[in-house]
């Protein structure tokens, strides 16, 4: 009788380790549940921000639609002195090649952000390296220079989308200071919601065609290099070798 309740025990147990296996893993929102209960995750995320002791800080355009306000950014980056970095999409290369030499001839930096401005996370993987290739291929074919940084639009990604722009040799960057400017806000709460946000290592996350850009980059610019900020691409923000990602997408340097 003692024998068999153990072997009842026993099979008992070995049920409800079955159990919690399967319960593990189950995916929640895309991640398997036994990430969320033992608090770890396999999805790898991009450069929101670095960590750095040094006032610095990235500025960067995204550039999809509408360019008329483009060249007014360049000539104020200009003035201030400040470096940027504009993440185009293909179509809008494709129509403003001008404004590319522009802003490459002025030293700024070019980053690859789709040719056509899907989110990734749900074209094939075909689709996937054909939208990160060809953008790279069209800025190439005007600058002459690789292009080594990607965002992903509307800041949608995945594990596959972050492999894809790393067979190209290319960093993912997303930001940790959103302007908000598309949705048209005034220039004077763009400009506090960038002031009361960034921090040493952030990356600023603006639109070259927004409704007040115009107005609030010179406040924005001013008043960062009067809080002691060195305004830079993000090229020059971050580290290129011998660096994690945390999963707050905080990139540190390995010591």
């Amino acid at each position: 009788m003692h024998f068999l309740c153990v072997k009842l025990k026993s099979i008992k147990f070995v049920l409800l380790m079955i159990l919690v296996a399967v319960l593990l893993a189950v995916s929640i929102n895309g991640v398997a549940s036994a990430q969320v209960f033992f608090g770890y995750s396999t999805k790898r995320v991009p450069i929101y921000s670095v960590d750095t002791e040094n006032k610095q800080v990235a500025i960067s355009f995204d550039a999809a639609w509408g360019a008329d306000k483009t060249a007014g950014i360049v000539e104020l980056l200009q003035e201030y002195d400040a470096g940027a970095t504009f993440f185009l999409v293909a179509f809008w290369v494709d129509k403003n090649q001008d404004m590319v030499k522009l802003i490459d001839e002025s030293g700024f930096e070019i980053g690859n952000h789709s040719s056509t401005h899907p989110d990734l996370t749900t074209v094939s993987s075909e689709k996937l390296e054909n939208e990160l290739s060809h953008c790279n291929e069209l800025i190439k074919g005007i600058t002459g220079k690789d292009v080594t940084l990607f965002r992903a639009p509307y800041g949608a990604y995945n594990n596959t989308v972050l492999d894809a722009a790393t067979k190209l040799g290319m960093q993912t960057i997303q930001w940790d200071v959103d302007s908000l400017d598309w949705k048209g806000l005034s220039a004077e709460e763009i400009t506090m919601r960038i002031l009361n946000n960034v921090k040493n290592g952030s990356i600023i996350l603006c639109h070259n065609n927004s409704d007040h850009i115009l107005d609030a980059l010179p406040m924005v610019l001013d008043r960062l290099k009067k809080q002691g900020y060195k305004i830079t691409s993000v090229g020059d923000l971050i580290y290129k070798e011998n660096y994690t990602i945390d999963r707050n997408g905080l990139q540190k340097l390995n010591v």
